[in-house]
């Protein structure tokens, strides 16, 4: 028992654990639906379609957040989320035509957040396609490693069955030169 005297009688030893191990009888709630999304996507290996469904989701998530936010916090530029959502659109896609731009500083700092945003979009992108190139080299590599093993393993057995070969020659002879 932890940080005290020890219980000086059995009883007290069974309180004192159950009060250390309370929460163990309780019951346990099942996990909710993005709990178990979350926890297949950290424990499954990545795929450039988890990362493309991630990537579009909070892009989608961001341009939608940031379209309505522009309208609320910088109504005078945004007349409309719909405004809004192409002026973050553009902004996350990192084009930026220029036609709409965020003039009070709170949009400003949404304009940023949005533009950190596109930047990540297209670094996680470009990881995603580099690491399904080197996924793809690496299995041709293992196929390869495979195919040159089983060669090699092929010319030991031969080498073996040839010395084997040898050595029934040997024995015959020895056995022959027993006879004489």
């Amino acid at each position: 028992m932890c940080g005290g005297a020890p219980p000086a009688t059995f009883q007290g030893a069974v309180t004192s654990t159950r009060r250390q191990l309370g929460h163990v009888g309780q019951k346990v709630r099942p996990p909710n639906l993005l709990e178990q999304r979350m926890t297949k996507f950290m424990r499954a290996p990545p795929s450039i379609r988890m990362a493309a469904s991630v990537i579009v989701t909070a892009t989608t998530l961001v341009v939608v957040g940031a379209g309505i936010a522009m309208r609320v916090f910088d109504h005078h530029e945004y007349a409309t989320i719909w405004v809004g959502m192409w002026w973050a659109l553009q902004t996350v896609t990192t084009v930026g035509y220029g036609d709409v731009t965020p003039k009070h500083p709170i949009g400003r700092v949404i304009a940023a957040a949005v533009m950190l945003e596109g930047i990540a979009f297209l670094a996680i992108l470009t990881a995603a396609i580099t690491s399904s190139f080197v996924a793809r080299a690496q299995r041709e590599q293992a196929r390869s490693e495979g195919v040159e093993e089983a060669a090699f393993d092929a010319r030991i057995e031969a080498r073996l069955d040839e010395f084997a070969g040898r050595f029934d020659q040997l024995e015959a002879m020895l056995r022959e030169q027993r006879k004489r």
